[in-house]
């Protein structure tokens, strides 16, 4: 009985790996796009000054747009029953729009080919998040939020590939983003997960999604949502959105704060202390989700990660010097970084109904959107008038608050 267990369990780790390269593909998508190529785009057409803001219009249209897209094609692949199907529909969408936003001329025609594009992009991300759900084991839900943690600085390296000096010209650079983007999603379209696992298949056979929805007047319904698990997504939700508003804050205004204690540091040096915590927080997070999945402990982490991100930021509230303002948003980083990948992973243990995975997964991703809504208003109404102490000292109260809202959070059985 050993040996086929064995060879179970090592084609469910092939597709976790498998499913890992497509999800860095996913941020290989965007982050070269949205990080250096359309803020140079957006200055070539409309100026330098102007161009702070039409990149803020464009940002914000372009987050409504992916926002909308996530619930609604993770929503159509749940009542379709076919995640590979809109995963390949939107890879191929996603890498055509990608390269014609090159061509657009003018900012309103780049408005509308980035919205195109977001939504091209999440009709593929939605679906994919969710088919992790139906495929990957528990026990392997810590191994493939470990591994989903290399996809930042995936989409880094890519964005440093592509504008490499020499490489290629300004509309080369979209063809070659697309074409990595689809090296990394094939695979898994191609190989497909495992087959032969009990209770799990390349597409789930799920509850009949025209059946009626339970209602309160038959609470014993098979799709009947115990309230306990009802509590402990929402708790898993405000806990991401309070730790993602930490993160966001910090990846805007961290440069900001630095000069505040030391006129004399640099965009590369802020960029140098952003890489080396990517580089870390990777690993890091593989060996503590493979520590989650041997001990069964997949909340725990969650809440410690919690706690130490608040120390972080508690200490960056009191720090006066650099060295330890780094030292401290060290700590921070790491972190927060770790409880973001293993978050995403872990989510899909505890969301009640699997015919409605996608769905769910897009209303859980708006938890990575809001922030972006709320950060520039905590600061510009805490900074002037407190310092970023007092900013910081919020946010350290929103990542205890998180650690907090996990301790009665259960996965589902």
């Amino acid at each position: 009985m050993a040996e086929p267990r064995g060879v179970a369990g090592r084609s469910a780790d092939r597709f976790v790996l498998l499913y890992a390269l497509a999800w860095a593909g996913g941020t290989i998508g965007y982050v070269p796009l949205l990080t250096i190529l359309l803020p140079a785009r957006v200055a070539t057409l409309a100026g330098q000054s102007a161009g702070v803001d039409w990149l803020a219009y464009i940002a914000l249209a372009g987050a409504i747009a992916a926002s909308t897209a996530g619930i609604l094609f993770g929503y159509l692949s749940d009542i379709t029953r076919n995640r590979r199907g809109w995963i390949a529909a939107g890879l191929v969408l996603s890498c055509v729009l990608l390269v014609l936003t090159g061509r657009a001329a003018t900012l309103p025609e780049l408005i509308v080919a980035i919205v195109g594009w977001q939504l091209a992009l999440n009709m593929m991300l939605g679906p994919l998040a969710a088919w992790a759900g139906d495929v990957v084991p528990d026990s392997s839900k810590g191994l493939l939020g470990g591994l989903m943690a290399f996809a930042p600085g995936l989409g880094a390296l890519s964005g440093a590939i592509v504008t490499h000096p020499g490489l290629a010209g300004d509309d080369q650079r979209l063809w070659l983003v697309a074409a990595m983007v689809a090296l990394c999603v094939l695979p898994v379209l191609l190989m497909g997960p495992p087959a032969g696992r009990p209770g799990q298949a390349a597409e789930p056979v799920l509850p009949d999604p025209t059946a009626p929805e339970p209602t309160a007047l038959d609470p014993t319904g098979p799709l009947a949502e115990p309230a306990p698990l009802a509590s402990g997504v929402l708790r898993m939700w405000l806990a991401r959105l309070a730790v993602q508003i930490a993160e966001a804050t910090l990846f805007a205004y961290l440069l900001f704060w630095l000069v505040s204690l030391d006129p004399a540091v640099t965009d590369n040096q802020t960029a140098r202390l952003f890489s080396a915590i990517m580089l870390v927080s990777a690993p890091l997070a593989l060996f503590v989700g493979r520590w989650s999945d041997r001990n069964d402990r997949p909340i725990a982490p969650l809440q410690v990660c919690a706690l130490i991100s608040a120390l972080g930021l508690l200490a960056m509230a009191l720090t006066t010097d650099l060295a330890g303002a780094m030292l401290a948003y060290g700590l921070f980083g790491l972190a927060s970084a770790v409880f973001l990948a293993l978050h995403s992973a872990q989510t899909l243990r505890i969301l009640p109904r699997p015919d409605r995975r996608g769905r769910d997964l897009g209303l859980f991703n708006l938890a990575n959107t809001v922030p972006s809504l709320v950060m520039p208003w905590l600061a510009m109404t805490l900074v002037p008038l407190f310092g970023f102490s007092a900013l910081f000292l919020l946010l350290a109260v929103l990542a205890a608050t998180a650690g907090g809202l996990l301790r009665r959070v259960a996965p589902r059985p």
